[in-house]
């Protein structure tokens, strides 16, 4: 059993967990992930790690409500404990040689963004984070961000916190500004990453996203995850999850992704009306 040490609300759907996992925290690097089930019957979900304290021996964990499993794991409190917390899992992210990078987040997936800048920044990288979301209520890890950049954009669809307007439009003023960067590496939702990709291939610019398809044992044995790049079969749990964003199908990929999309909307469902009668 796993221990959930503290648990932070950081919007209305977004929550952060502290798991007390300490052989996972002293192996645990910038862009990998765990697979939990949040009870002994539940269903195995794949998420990054946010952050590690090796010192403490603890594991961020950050997730969107959107399932019924990110429902159920976010029912728990400090205090509770989670029984299935695998890790760390996957490829680290490559960050050695860099010199100059900008991390593009999109969402939740800043989250994920996070880690990869904080450990760029220590190695002492010069950092240009471009974060993105729909408005100021859903604005994320913005005070982690500025830590740990050079120069921070944060993007708003609605203009209501930041500069109005898409990631991509901030990325490409940074880039026409002059600024040469040896990759940039974006994630977020998958028709994020597809046209930060399309931006920065006609820039010529080394671009690394992270997949997070639909994934069970996080091994590469199911083949749940697979995925084209450069005409190629790859797994996202052993392959990657960072891939070179230009040779990703991500219209392929987002077609795979929304395959059970019925299902989960009305498990979801299932999920909710069983919350609501054990409040009454």
């Amino acid at each position: 059993m796993f221990k959930i040490l503290r648990k932070i609300p950081l919007n209305p759907t977004v929550t952060k967990m502290v798991i007390e996992a300490p052989l996972i925290a002293r192996k645990a690097q910038a862009g990998q992930f765990v697979i939990l089930r949040a009870s002994d019957d539940g269903e195995r979900i794949p998420l990054t790690i946010a952050g590690y304290d090796r010192e403490q021996g603890t594991v961020d964990i950050i997730f969107q409500l959107v399932g019924a499993t990110t429902m159920e794991l976010n029912a728990l409190n400090a205090g509770d404990s989670i029984p299935d917390f695998v890790g760390p899992l996957g490829r680290a992210t490559e960050i050695a040689g860099l010199k100059k990078v900008a991390i593009v987040g999109g969402g939740v997936g800043c989250a994920i963004a996070l880690p990869v800048a904080q450990a760029l920044h220590e190695a002492g990288a010069v950092v240009h984070s471009v974060v993105g979301f729909r408005n100021r209520d859903l604005v994320i890890l913005e005070d982690e961000f500025n830590a740990c950049s050079d120069k921070v954009c944060m993007m708003t669809d609605d203009g209501s916190y930041g500069t109005k307007g898409l990631v991509t439009n901030a990325l490409e003023q940074l880039i026409t500004d002059g600024n040469v960067y040896d990759e940039v590496i974006a994630i977020g939702p998958v028709i994020m990453m597809k046209f930060v990709c399309q931006l920065t291939k006609k820039y010529n610019v080394k671009t690394v996203i992270s997949m997070n398809p639909i994934m069970v044992d996080g091994t590469g044995m199911c083949g749940c995850c697979r995925l084209t790049v450069g005409g190629e079969v790859k797994f996202a749990c052993v392959d990657g999850p960072d891939f070179d964003g230009h040779l990703v199908d991500f219209d392929e990929a987002m077609k795979r992704g929304a395959i059970y999309r019925d299902f989960e909307a009305a498990k979801r469902e299932e999920t909710c009306n069983l919350f609501k009668k054990e409040v009454k």
